[in-house]
């Protein structure tokens, strides 16, 4: 298979509407606009110096015909003169190879690290106070009694021990137990099976290690590695680096079909995944949040599309709606929000979260966040499709936590607690846990 260079922002669009992706890029607020015009230099320089070669190639090419006359006339020292040049020619030329090499990394090191354009319907803004609340659904719990927090309903119930989990593995880390590990076990069925019986996703299971061309074809490398677990084939430190634990089933799943040419009947394409999610959050602040608010290792269920670029918005909405099913279906109060340009993710170009309300906490948790790439992902992982009409392009890749525990864990226990301590449990879940409770 050719090698490819992992383009993010479309260099073509970079050379012909600058401006444009300046603003897109500032409307984020990190500075980011800052570096294009680095990137046009760079690439003014990169197509200059293969001008020049090719320019030699020519040249090359009409002294090896000379050469071809003179040997033909018996001219040998002619000949031999000119053999002379075509030598120096070629030294020039991997002179000038070598130049066009480094000047080619030098841009895609910049290009790499550049995050995706807000999308033009995104909401402006620079901090997450600045979210559009865009709907909401049903009803903060009520309670005749102070409802607790998941902490205490865990301890009492003996659903999750904090203290071994972290003796075990250090903070941030969970070790379910009894009722609680079936709770657990028991979500993550049922959201595997709604979105695939309901919602069309075709299930996958994926490595949980996974190499770098993964996490660079999903944005998170080179920008996110310092928050990678990074693995090491036993006491072989040469190979430190070169896999890592999964932060999402994204990772993965988006990567199946990486430098892949697709057909357009085979759009659109869903699967659905669960998988651990690792996350170093090194130097986080708030990772020693009690409980189970932030922790180092999670289960999540995650929704993949890739699909044609016409359809990927519609895709979004569909996307969204399926993660807030989860919610409706166990009774749990949340809302929609769209991320404003300055709180996106870096690979995205539009963003939803959902947010379900944790009466305990007195706060909304996220539990998932929806996300149409556009082509940015797809242009990393060199992933393109077939048209009808024979074009060959890059699909829009969408990722959504369908939805992400344990968050939705605390939100279920906290909402949906009694005064005498159980924990009714949601219709839609008995079938998994064969209870209508879970008593002290």
């Amino acid at each position: 298979m050719t090698a490819y260079n992992p383009h993010v922002l479309d260099i073509k669009l970079i050379r012909e509407q600058a401006d444009l992706v300046k603003q897109r890029l500032a409307s984020r607020g990190a500075g980011d606009e800052l570096r294009i015009d680095e990137v046009l230099r760079l690439d003014e320089q990169r197509r200059k110096l293969l001008g020049e070669v090719e320019e030699l190639k020519a040249l090359r090419n009409r002294v090896s015909k000379e050469i071809g006359i003179l040997m033909g006339r018996k001219e040998t020292a002619a000949a031999e003169a000119k053999k002379g040049e075509t030598r120096d020619i070629g030294e020039r030329i991997a002179a000038l190879d070598r130049q066009v090499a480094e000047v080619e990394s030098a841009r895609e090191a910049i290009l790499l690290r550049l995050p995706n354009l807000p999308h033009s319907s995104v909401a402006l803004g620079k901090t997450a106070e600045e979210n559009p609340v865009m709907r909401t659904w049903g009803d903060k719990a009520s309670f005749g009694f102070k409802p607790k927090d998941h902490v205490q309903i865990c301890n009492q119930l003996k659903l999750v021990d904090f203290e071994r989990g972290a003796k075990l593995s250090g903070s941030g880390f969970l070790l379910y137990t009894g009722w609680g590990a079936r709770l657990e076990r028991a979500l993550i069925q049922l959201l595997l099976d709604l979105h695939v019986r309901e919602h069309g996703y075709t299930e996958v299971s994926p490595p949980f290690i996974i190499n770098r061309d993964c996490m660079v074809g999903v944005g998170q490398f080179p920008k996110f590695e310092d928050q990678a677990y990074a693995v090491q084939e036993g006491k072989d430190t040469s190979t430190l680096g070169k896999l890592y634990l999964l932060p999402t089933a994204e990772a993965p799943v988006a990567n199946i079909h990486r430098e892949e040419m697709l057909n357009d009947t085979q759009l659109p394409i869903r699967y659905v995944a669960y998988s651990p999610c690792f996350r170093a959050e090194a130097g986080a602040a708030g990772l020693g949040t009690r409980g189970m608010i932030r922790v180092h290792q999670f289960d999540k269920v995650e929704l993949i599309k890739i699909v044609r670029p016409e359809e990927g918005f519609d895709e979004l909405e569909k996307m969204v709606a399926n993660a807030e099913k989860v919610l409706q279906i166990l009774g749990l109060h949340y809302r929609v929000i769209m991320l404003c340009t300055g709180d996106m993710g870096f690979a995205s170009a539009k963003t939803y979260d959902i947010e379900v309300w944790a009466p305990g906490q007195g706060t909304y948790l996220e539990v998932s966040s929806c996300s149409n790439c556009e082509e940015f992902q797809s242009r990393r992982m060199n992933l393109k499709f077939k048209t009808q009409s024979g074009d060959k392009i890059h699909p829009h890749l969408l990722n959504g936590s369908g939805t992400a525990l344990a968050r939705l864990f605390v939100a279920l226990l906290e909402t949906h607690q009694q005064e005498d301590g159980s924990i009714r449990i949601p219709a839609p879940l008995q079938p998994y846990l064969h209870t209508d409770r879970i008593v002290p």
